[in-house]
């Protein structure tokens, strides 16, 4: 099945936050930022909310037509990325409550990781709901931007979750020198990076 990639529209803002928030609830970094699932249920979908709001006015957001998957792409300079937004500490706070160390605790490891010194493209969030999965949206979603990118040079990175995920991410081209575990014996996360070079069509040469 072929799925068409949109730019999702403002009004699109609710529904694919639960759709990221769906998407992520039983990956191991989500039960580690919120171990009470019923906490998390709640929570997470206006913690999403703030990225999907943020990438909605300083990004790209992709969706397909019938909204169950959604990516978000952040353009992102030479230095480290700011917070998603002027009002993240105390969006961040008001949404989380008690967990907000976890939180924070969570954006200053990937922090510690995110690339600098090259302009990229950050891949803050690739969702599909859970019902739509392994019917080749996440790949649809990837080479709609991909494709731009490509156009341009420009590397992306991002940070897979899950080891399922990673192998999607390594099928399209990304590269990772290996996991980094979250604080307190937190699950492994995996940061990787996307060059162009690796698409182009490989040069033969021939020895006289």
């Amino acid at each position: 099945m072929t799925w068409q990639v949109i730019p999702a529209d403002p009004a699109d803002a609710a529904v694919l936050s639960q759709v990221i928030a769906d998407a992520v609830q039983d990956l191991p970094p989500a039960h580690w930022l919120v171990a009470d699932p019923r906490a998390r249920h709640k929570i997470f979908p206006p913690y999403f909310r703030i990225f999907v709001d943020h990438a909605m006015t300083a990004g790209l957001v992709h969706t397909t037509a019938d909204r169950t998957a959604v990516a978000l792409w952040l353009p992102v300079g030479t230095d480290s990325p700011g917070p998603p937004g002027d009002d993240y500490e105390s969006r961040l706070a008001e949404v989380t409550g008690p967990w907000a160390g976890r939180f924070q605790a969570f954006d200053a490891e990937l922090d510690r990781h995110h690339p600098t010194g090259t302009a990229h493209h950050h891949l803050a969030m690739l969702a599909v709901h859970p019902d739509k999965q392994g019917q080749g949206i996440g790949t649809a979603l990837l080479r709609a931007h991909h494709a731009t990118l490509d156009q341009t040079g420009t590397l992306a990175y991002l940070e897979a979750s899950s080891s399922r995920n990673r192998a999607l991410y390594l099928r399209h081209g990304y590269a990772n020198p290996g996991p980094v575990h979250l604080p307190d014996g937190g699950p492994p996360m995996w940061p990787m990076t996307r060059s162009t070079a690796w698409a182009l069509p490989k040069r033969h040469t021939s020895r006289r």
